[in-house]
């Protein structure tokens, strides 16, 4: 199983810098019972954020390229419902 990644943990372990090695294999999730479907993880992450109909986020299962692991992780840090993970892969 893959580890979730603390919603600060991946900028504070590099301090901020080497965005490549801190993206290596990170994809973002999201927990289905906790999303009530707000879009706001689509609107702060479009690139790899879609809504279907009714409003639930259709997530890329691509890695997250690491120059949008900034935009990533604040979209998981202002999710409303805490329903968006960082996991990286194993």
């Amino acid at each position: 199983m893959a580890d979730v990644i603390p919603r600060a943990a991946a900028r504070a372990s590099s301090g901020g810098r080497n965005t490549s090695a801190r993206s290596a294999g990170v994809r973002l999730t999201v927990d289905w019972t906790a999303c009530d479907g707000r879009g706001l993880c689509a609107e702060l992450l479009h690139e790899l954020v879609k809504r279907d109909d009714w409003g639930f986020p259709l997530i890329s299962d691509q890695p997250v390229p690491a120059a949008l692991l900034d935009h990533a992780e604040r979209a998981v840090e202002l999710c409303p419902t805490l329903a968006l993970r960082l996991r990286a892969d194993q």
